[in-house]
């Protein structure tokens, strides 16, 4: 039974790290440029199409697969973002203006993705195939894999954020816009940064993810619901939250599986916003502001 529970543990583990790849994201977008972005998942689902042409067409190496679908996704960013997000910035309405767009957006990458690459479902071979057992339990490398990639994510999000001049300038920028344009710092620049840097990490995260969970247009759409919940879970724009909460969302789920069924899986997360959202809608780990 111990065997059990901890591979149900490691599970929820290795979703939760996804589940903070993606969220970290959308804090960062949030904490920046004060937008949702509802093409968070297509950006996911991008990554994970880029990956598999490159590993089963091209032959790759999965490792380096990886890291081009996070710059193609990245160059991808900076173009959507310059094309449709930043001329509505400073313009009237933006508060609902940038919601339209991304949902234009999430409809115009699932239709592309449906008509170019088909309604079949994908999948690439594993990183790397087999299990290692530790302490007697077996647990797939893949996932090891995933848990790994996605926390290496995670530590360059939070370097480039803390340590970097660019990140300083985007907690400036968070801060207050005002007084960092008066510091020089160039706003659309780095709101151009901002959103390609977390596309980015959704890519990332369903490219490590693909292996696993399959490919399809939609694929995105859970994962951008379940980042939303973490996010509220955790704050608006409170990476550390998001973090945070996107582990405790990880377990909980794969408890869940465990004990109930995992047709209920997915519940949990909603079960989870509503009770924030009416006991703390600031979130758990923010000041209410």
């Amino acid at each position: 039974m111990i065997e059990i529970i901890t591979q149900y543990l490691i599970y929820g583990i290795v979703l939760g790290s996804m589940y903070a790849v993606v969220a970290s994201g959308l804090s960062l977008i949030w904490g920046t440029m004060k937008m949702l972005n509802f093409a968070h998942g297509e950006f996911y689902m991008i990554g994970a199409y880029v990956f598999f042409f490159l590993t089963v067409l091209y032959g790759l190496n999965p490792f380096i697969s990886l890291i081009i679908s996070m710059i193609v996704t990245f160059i991808i960013g900076i173009c959507v973002a310059r094309l449709t997000v930043i001329p509505l910035i400073d313009k009237p309405g933006w508060i609902s203006s940038h919601i339209v767009v991304t949902i234009g957006l999430m409809i115009f990458f699932q239709h592309f993705a449906l008509i170019f690459w088909g309604e079949r479902y994908k999948k690439p071979p594993y990183f790397i195939e087999g299990n290692i057992n530790i302490s007697g339990i077996p647990i797939a490398i893949q996932r090891l894999i995933i848990l790994g990639v996605c926390l290496l994510m995670l530590l360059f999000l939070y370097i480039f954020i803390r340590k970097t001049k660019l990140g300083m300038a985007l907690r400036a920028l968070a801060q207050d816009r005002e007084i960092a344009q008066l510091m020089g710092i160039n706003v659309n620049k780095m709101y151009l940064i901002a959103f390609s840097i977390s596309v980015s990490l959704a890519a990332g995260a369903g490219a490590v993810l693909s292996p696993i969970f399959m490919i399809f247009p939609a694929m995105g759409a859970i994962p951008l619901l379940k980042a939303f919940a973490v996010c509220v879970l955790g704050g608006l724009g409170n990476f550390e939250g998001a973090v945070i909460a996107s582990f405790m969302l990880g377990i909980m789920e794969a408890l869940t599986t465990m004990f109930i069924g995992a047709e209920w899986k997915d519940v949990v997360a909603f079960i989870v916003l509503i009770v924030t959202l009416t006991v703390r809608p600031s979130g758990l780990f923010a000041r209410p502001t």
